[in-house]
């Protein structure tokens, strides 16, 4: 594995669930001081400003976002701490997706989608993002989840600047499996 990516993954541990692990603090909103953070993480991994604005720039998920003047930066979702990343609330199309592994199929089932140890459920704008998302956790299996019935019926979705649709949690009447 390369520098970039372990770097990267690092990054993701501490800005989505351990700041403690380098001795940073995130402000409410998830943000931490770039200096510091650099600082910090290079004590264990390569780590300058260039490096960080080329994983900021080119991380094929856009997990992180710098603030307007460059001095802070966050990940955009996937929290396991609380944080308000400032989400704002969204109507999402008729339907998202929601790419997992065979072995919860299920639980899902019969309890629909739960954050776990996240924030949020996240759920993809499309089939193949979706599958792909699965396949991280064994043989994929892709749920179609009707997003515009559990708006109308008072469900809260929110968009994270990186296209990531989030949601509280998802009952299982608004599921249906596309792929096993």
């Amino acid at each position: 594995m390369n520098n970039l990516i372990r770097t990267s993954r690092y990054l993701s541990l501490i800005l989505r669930h351990r700041p403690e692990t380098i001795g940073i603090t995130l402000d409410e909103h998830g943000w931490a001081d770039v200096e510091e953070l650099i600082t910090k993480v290079s004590r264990t991994h390569l780590l300058d400003r260039e490096l960080l604005d080329k994983i900021v720039a080119e991380d094929d998920k856009q997990r992180y976002s710098y603030n307007e003047d460059g001095t802070k930066i966050r990940a955009n979702q996937g929290h396991s701490i609380p944080v308000d990343v400032e989400l704002e609330e969204m109507t999402p199309p008729e339907f998202l997706w929601h790419g997992t592994g065979e072995k919860y199929v299920k639980s899902i089932d019969s309890q629909g989608l739960l954050p776990k140890s996240r924030l949020y459920v996240h759920l993809s704008s499309d089939h193949e993002t979706a599958k792909k998302v699965g396949a991280r956790h064994g043989r994929p299996v892709v749920y179609r989840v009707a997003a515009g019935r559990l708006k109308r019926d008072g469900g809260i979705f929110y968009r994270s600047v990186n296209g990531v649709w989030l949601i509280k949690a998802v009952p299982a009447v608004y599921l249906e499996k596309t792929d096993m």
